[in-house]
């Protein structure tokens, strides 16, 4: 038996009332997974620029001809206090190479990448090169 009231209408098989809000419960967590995915891997870059960054600074600190690696590895962790969270930096090296037979100085960094999952590299590690003064 069949209700025909009037103004009541049967639910017909072509009807998709109510679809959209299952549709964006189905896909929303898809798009903020990949939202988050993109902000993640732009930090991480963000964090490596900036550890290169310091470290060719403090390479060109340290290869003055008045100054030596340590002055340039102090340099890197000045840059690197004011740019990144303390303990993000893990260590700060610096000392005299030969790069291609040219005298250097070179800075390496060593920190951890703030990642929130557990995909990709936790820890980077960053070398400055700089080429001595007065050889």
């Amino acid at each position: 038996m069949t209700d025909r009231r009037p103004g009541r209408r049967l639910p017909s098989a072509g009807d998709d009332r109510g679809s959209a809000a299952l549709e964006f419960a189905l896909v929303a967590p898809l798009v903020l997974l990949l939202g988050l995915a993109v902000v993640q891997v732009g930090l991480a870059l963000h964090v490596r620029t900036t550890l290169t960054a310091a470290a060719a600074e403090g390479a060109r600190v340290g290869a003055l001809a008045d100054r030596g690696p340590a002055a340039g590895a102090a340099r890197t962790r000045a840059v690197l206090s004011d740019n990144l969270a303390g303990d993000v930096v893990e260590s700060v090296t610096a000392g005299y190479e030969t790069s291609g037979g040219v005298p250097v100085v070179a800075v390496r960094v060593r920190a951890r990448l703030p990642l929130l999952g557990l995909l990709g590299p936790t820890a980077t590690e960053v070398t400055g090169r700089a080429m001595r003064e007065g050889g």
